[in-house]
C-alpha cells in the first residue's frame, strides 16, 4: 500500500497535477491496493476538517480580504512608511513592517501578498525599484504572515501534533520579530549598496497624522491579540471577531466597502477557503493511511538510530524540510508531517512548540522557493512579469530565510522564552 501510495503521488507531482489531487489520487489507489473499505476515504477525510480549530481558517481569510478592500492594509501602509520611510531604502522596509502589521490578523501569506503588494509593488517600481526586486521583497515580506500570529499553518499543526495553539500563537512572536528585523536591515544595506531609494521619503505623511488616519487598524491587532492572550476569546473566536472589526470598520468608518464589493469578497474568500479545506482533507486521509501502515514509527526509529543527537536531528529535519517544502504544498506537508516528525522530536528532548516553530519558518521558506512557491505566483501577478525574473532577487532574501532558521533552530529562546514567561 505505502508503496503504491508514494509511487502514484511522485507520479501525479512529475505531472504537475496539483498537491490535493495527487495526494488523493494516491490515498484512493493505497486504499484499493490494501483492499480495504472505500467508506474510510469518507470517514476519514470529513474527519480531518470535522475540527474546531479549523473554522479560523476561512475567519482569518474572510478577514484579510475585507482589510484589503475596506482600506485598512492601505493606512496601515502610510502608517509603516511614515516611522521607516524616510530613510534611504524606506520603502523596502515599510513593505517588510506593513506585512508584520498586517501579518498579526491576516493569518495567510497569499492574502498578505496580493493586499500589501497591491499597494506597494506599484509604489517601489514608481520609485526607480526594479519590478523584480520589488516583486520578491513582496513575496518574502508576506511571508511573516504565517511566522507571526495568529498563523493558520500554527493552528494546522497544533491539531495535527495535539500541541497548544495558544502556546504556539505567542512563541511565534520571537522568530517573527528576528525576520522581520533581519529583512529590514538587508534590505536597508541593499540599497544604500545600490544607491536606490534617496527620494523614499517623497510624499510621506507624519507620523501623528499616519497614526490618527490607521487608529482604527493598528487598534485590530491589538484587539484580536489581547483577546486571546487575555483570555477573553479562544484563536478560533478570535477569527470571527476579526471579521466582525474589519467589517464595520470598512463598512461604517472608513465607508470603503459598499454593499455591492461583499459578494466578490465573500466568493473570493470561500474559493480560497474551500481550497484550503479540500487539501486538508486529502491529507488527513493520506495521513492516516500511511500511520496505519506503520510509516511514521519506521521513520521514527530510522531518524533516532542515524541521527544521534538533537543537533543533528534538527539538521536534518531542517534539510529535509526545505526539499520537501519546495514541492509541497505548506498545508499538506505539516498536516502528513507534523505527526511523524513531532513524537521523533520529542524523543530527542525538543519541545514541542519549538519544533513546531522550526517546522512553521522551514515549510514557509516553500512559498517563496521554486517551483510551486504560492507567494511567488501572486507577487509575479500583482507585478506583472514571469518567474524566471525574480529568482536574481529572490535568492539574497532566501538566504537571509535560511540564517534566520538556523538561528531559530539552534537557539530556542527565541521562540519560547515569552511562551515560558506567559504559561510557566
Amino acid at each position: 500500500m505505502t508503496a503504491v501510495m508514494l509511487s502514484t503521488m511522485v507520479l501525479c507531482f512529475a505531472l504537475t497535477v496539483s498537491v490535493a489531487v495527487s495526494i488523493g489520487l494516491a490515498s484512493v489507489l493505497g486504499i484499493q491496493a490494501s483492499n480495504a473499505n472505500m467508506l474510510i476515504s469518507v470517514k476519514e477525510m470529513f474527519g480531518a476538517i470535522n475540527k474546531f480549530p479549523l473554522a479560523a481558517i476561512p475567519f482569518f481569510i474572510l478577514a484579510g480580504n475585507l482589510m484589503e478592500t475596506g482600506g485598512i492594509s492601505r493606512r496601515l501602509v502610510e502608517f509603516a512608511k511614515s516611522i521607516v520611510g524616510g530613510v534611504q531604502g524606506g520603502l523596502p522596509m515599510t513593505c517588510v513592517l506593513t506585512c508584520m502589521i498586517f501579518a498579526a490578523v491576516s493569518g495567510s501569506s497569499v492574502a498578505t501578498t496580493f493586499a500589501i503588494g497591491a499597494i506597494l509593488i506599484p509604489a517601489l517600481i514608481k520609485h526607480g525599484y526594479p519590478k523584480s526586486y520589488a516583486a520578491a521583497l513582496q513575496a518574502t515580506s508576506a511571508e511573516l504572515g504565517v511566522i507571526i500570529p495568529p498563523s493558520i499553518p500554527m493552528i494546522l499543526y497544533g491539531v495535527s501534533a495535539e500541541v497548544s495553539i495558544g502556546e504556539l500563537f505567542i512563541a511565534g512572536f520571537g522568530p517573527g520579530l528576528l525576520i522581520s528585523g533581519a529583512l529590514m536591515f538587508f534590505v536597508w544595506a541593499y540599497c544604500k549598496y545600490k544607491g536606490w531609494g534617496k527620494t523614499d521619503g517623497e510624499g510621506r505623511l507624519g507620523f501623528g497624522k499616519a497614526f490618527l488616519q490607521a487608529g482604527w487598524a493598528l487598534l485590530m491587532p491589538v484587539i484580536i491579540l489581547g483577546g486571546i492572550y487575555g483570555g477573553v476569546f479562544t484563536p478560533t473566536e478570535a477569527s470571527a471577531v476579526a471579521v466582525f472589526y474589519a467589517l464595520v470598520v470598512g463598512v461604517l468608518i472608513y465607508r470603503e466597502i459598499k454593499i455591492r464589493d461583499l459578494y466578490a469578497i465573500l466568493r473570493k474568500s470561500a474559493i480560497s477557503s474551500s481550497i484550503i479545506m479540500f487539501i486538508i482533507a486529502n491529507a488527513g486521509l493520506f495521513a492516516f493511511l500511511i500511520t496505519r501502515a506503520g510509516v511514521p514509527d519506521a521513520i521514527g526509529h530510522w531518524l533516532e538510530q542515524v541521527l544521534q543527537s538533537p543537533a543533528m536531528f534538527l539538521l536534518g529535519v531542517n534539510a529535509a524540510l526545505f526539499i520537501i517544502g519546495m514541492f509541497i504544498e505548506t498545508s499538506a506537508a505539516i498536516i502528513v508531517l507534523a505527526p511523524i516528525l513531532a513524537p521523533v522530536a520529542m524523543h530527542f528532548g525538543i519541545d514541542p512548540v519549538h519544533f513546531g516553530l522550526i517546522m512553521v519558518v522551514n515549510l514557509a521558506l516553500g512559498m517563496i522557493t521554486p517551483p510551486f512557491g504560492v507567494n511567488l505566483f501572486a507577487a509575479c501577478t500583482v507585478a506583472r512579469i514571469s518567474l524566471d525574473q525574480i529568482i536574481k532577487h529572490l535568492l539574497p532574501f532566501v538566504g537571509v530565510i535560511l540564517l534566520c532558521l538556523m538561528v531559530i533552530t539552534y537557539v530556542p529562546g527565541i521562540s519560547l522564552a515569552l511562551r515560558d514567561l506567559v504559561y510557566r
